[in-house]
């Protein structure tokens, strides 16, 4: 049995044993770093979870109630403690309530403000909560505006530059308490020394990430309309066209129809036409949870086939304590020389197992095994070329978390890849302990390492970093100082930085904050430095 087949055949065997349970879904999240007021966690995506919200954690099947949200961005929640008993720490799991019978707690009435390190992102979410609880139209319209500026200068022969970019992103839900949504994600970039460019491509700079209209028609079908990233299938990016999914028990079916964005400047491109369907499967008991998804894509280019292929993912936590995610792409489709071939080939397998061991340990191991993306036509003029450097890539990396003491948390990362024409595999590690509570004068301490291997490059890393609050988590100030000393294979010059940055994030009014981080990097025979200013106002 061809090894494709047989990848398809466990991703569905898995969906088909988790039939027939209760469909009360939770969101999970990370605890990300911990300060003695505030808890931030991190989501995939904050989509259905509101201020005043409230976060647990699963203790043998019992979900408790141990934090508050008190302000979130797209993808973290600044949170405050609801328990005495809890503790948390870096890396614990943590989820949302069931939507069906919670009831959110009072808010405060002052939200600690995230740093721009860990809210202000500016990449778009690519894994929205998905909802299938159908809910009373009421009108709730959130978002955020914001302007930031970068300046580089030095005193190398390099031109000193700034870029400003504005940025848009607004959730309307339930627009005058109907069943019509809407949500945008929009930046534009400007760059001085590059207005030509600009003008002759306004896509250069205005990007369009997310665009689109919403209809629920009932508690089990919605009609999407616009530029949009599909949770079921969110390897495959933005969708430019129209998508329909209808629910029935815990199953949940949808079709896409439209285009994919210009991989140059990712504008509308008619060329790049793409269609498919999928089934998914999500189910929540009080030992855990399954989800799954099988998804067939077409994508053309000029009206032929350009790939085809089917996406896998499953994830489940059946056994306390562990979780699973697995996902994979398998090519049905190959064209050399006029001559077509349907048989299936992996292209992508991603595996991740994690365990935590004890409430203070945790590890996990992930498994990745891809190669490059083909596509016949648009890449029609070289594709002999690229199918001659097709080569299976590997990699391996292996987590660990612990927190000995209760401030104190350390934890290491090591992964190892490979191909059949690297000279040496490439292999990484990273370790860290933080400290979040110097006594007295409550500072957070993080001292970390890197050490870098590969065909091209050896290198190493020392950081350490120190981080405070003030004005009850109004504002926040760090500093952070990083030495690099890296070796060139192919050379036998290296390069030496010193890299320090000092960073300030402040909450001026209510939703209105603005930060400042000021970075300089000093080598052999000159200096860089860099200058990030940004504010920003949310609704």
């Amino acid at each position: 049995m061809p090894r494709s087949v047989l990848i398809t055949f466990i991703f569905l065997l898995m969906s088909i044993l988790s039939r027939g349970q209760d469909n009360n879904k939770r969101l999970e999240g990370k605890v990300s770093y911990v300060t003695p007021q505030n808890v931030y966690v991190k989501f995939s995506s904050t989509a259905g979870i509101l201020d005043g919200d409230t976060l647990y954690i699963n203790q043998g099947g019992k979900y408790t109630p141990v934090l508050m949200v008190r302000d979130l961005s797209s993808t973290s929640c600044v949170c405050s403690s609801i328990s005495q008993a809890f503790k948390p720490a870096v890396s614990d799991i943590l989820c949302t309530g069931n939507k069906k019978t919670e009831t959110p707690l009072v808010k405060s009435e002052t939200k600690p403000e995230l740093t721009s390190k860990l809210l202000n992102n500016d990449q778009k979410d690519t894994l929205p909560l998905v909802r299938n609880k159908f809910t009373p139209n009421k009108q709730l319209i959130s978002g955020r505006i914001s302007v930031s500026s970068i300046s580089d200068f030095s005193n190398s022969p390099a031109q000193n530059s700034q870029r400003l970019r504005y940025t848009l992103s607004l959730n309307a839900n339930n627009i005058r308490n109907s069943k019509l949504s809407s949500e945008c994600y929009i930046s534009f970039t400007q760059k001085d020394h590059e207005w030509d460019s600009l003008k002759n491509n306004h896509f250069y700079g205005f990007k369009i990430y997310d665009l689109s209209l919403s209809y629920q028609f009932s508690k089990n079908s919605t009609l999407s309309l616009g530029r949009k990233i599909n949770s079921r299938i969110s390897n495959l990016g933005a969708i430019d066209g129209l998508q329909f999914e209808h629910s029935f028990h815990a199953f949940s079916t949808g079709i896409i129809s439209g285009f994919r964005p210009d991989i140059s400047d990712y504008s509308f491109n008619s060329k790049l036409m793409q269609y498919g369907g999928y089934i998914s499967h999500d189910i929540a008991t009080k030992k855990g949870f399954f989800q799954s998804t099988v998804a067939f894509v077409e994508q053309q280019y000029s009206a032929k086939t350009d790939r085809r292929f089917a996406y896998l993912q499953h994830s489940n936590m059946i056994i306390p304590q562990l979780s699973f995610f697995g996902s994979a792409e398998i090519d049905l489709f190959k064209k050399v020389a006029e001559t077509t071939d349907n048989s299936p080939r992996l292209s992508n397998l991603y595996l991740n197992l994690r365990y935590r061991i004890l409430k203070q340990l945790s590890a996990s191991i992930s498994y990745s095994e891809r190669q490059n993306i083909l596509y016949y036509e648009s890449w029609k003029e070289n594709i002999i070329d690229r199918i001659l450097q097709q080569e299976t890539q590997k990699g391996y990396n292996l987590q660990v978390n612990y927190q000995p003491f209760k401030r104190l948390s350390i934890g290491g990362n090591a992964g190892y890849r490979s191909q059949k024409n690297d000279l040496h595999p490439s292999r990484n590690f990273y370790g860290y302990a933080t400290y979040s509570q110097i006594p007295r004068i409550n500072v957070a301490a993080t001292l970390s390492a890197t050490i870098l291997e590969s065909s091209y490059i050896n290198g190493k890393i020392y950081s350490a970093g120190l981080s405070k609050d003030f004005l009850k988590g109004r504002l926040l100030a760090e500093l952070n100082y990083n030495y690099v000393d890296y070796t060139y294979i192919s050379s036998s010059e290296g390069l030496k930085q010193n890299i320090a940055d000092l960073g300030i994030s402040w909450r001026i009014y209510k939703k209105l904050s603005c930060s400042v981080n000021y970075e300089t990097t000093i080598q052999k025979d000159y200096s860089l430095n860099r200058l990030y200013a940004t504010i920003s106002q949310r609704f």
